[in-house]
């Protein structure tokens, strides 16, 4: 169950911008969704970004999608061939380093987009479209923080994945308080103990690991 937080204490999270209501699709329209903003807004503080627009396409512009090869796809123009990879890449690097400084604990990326989708984006060949790519500026990201929770809008319907990646937003936020100062050995433990049940229903084999470690805490020398 979510326990709300003041506006001054939400999680940050990081979400594709079109789907707070922003004007900022290639058609000049938007792709709000109520759950995210009503449900979930009361907890999390939302950091938006629309790669597409940051990086100069202009509001409204030529649709752009993925071509060529699934592991190094091409981003171009629907109807000029306009080819966006190159500026696409460089900024989506750069974007993804800049956020390290939001600390953000979770992700939300719309589906589906050549920019931000996460899963099963449409990599389109001289004689079919594949669903097998991902976004580029989701690629960037997820290189950017391996550890991160991050989701698709879309997946956020099914009340499992939806269920896992909300816990795993405020697991991974408790995580970096923990480690936001010089955690000591006991803040360690109490942090394993808090989880373990949580941590058992994922993995009882990690948590057996894992509780091998920090019994032995005492043995680490602190760096």
């Amino acid at each position: 169950m979510l326990t709300k937080k003041s506006n001054d204490l939400r999680i940050r999270v990081g979400i594709s911008s079109c789907l707070l209501g922003f004007k900022v699709r290639f058609d000049s329209g938007h792709k709000h969704d109520r759950y995210i903003t009503d449900i979930l807004g009361p907890y999390f503080k939302f950091v938006p970004v629309c790669p597409e627009v940051e990086v100069g396409m202009p509001t409204p512009r030529e649709a752009v999608r993925l071509v060529g090869d699934v592991d190094a796809p091409k981003m171009v123009g629907n109807k000029t061939g306009t080819d966006w990879t190159e500026r696409m890449n460089k900024y989506a690097a750069a974007r993804v380093k800049k956020l390290e400084k939001e600390n953000l604990s979770g992700y939300i990326l719309k589906k589906d987009s050549p920019s931000c989708g996460l899963f099963r984006v449409k990599i389109y060949s001289e004689h079919m479209a594949e669903r097998s790519g991902r976004g580029l500026y989701a690629t960037a990201l997820v290189q950017q923080f391996p550890l991160m929770p991050v989701e698709e809008e879309g997946r956020l319907n099914d009340p499992v994945l939806r269920d896992n990646f909300i816990v795993r937003v405020f697991a991974y936020h408790r995580l970096q308080q923990l480690f936001a100062g010089r955690a000591g050995r006991q803040a360690i433990v109490e942090f394993h103990t808090a989880h373990k049940y949580l941590l058992m229903a994922h993995s009882p084999k990690l948590y057996k690991q894992l509780g091998q470690l920090v019994a032995a805490i005492s043995d680490y020398k602190p760096s």
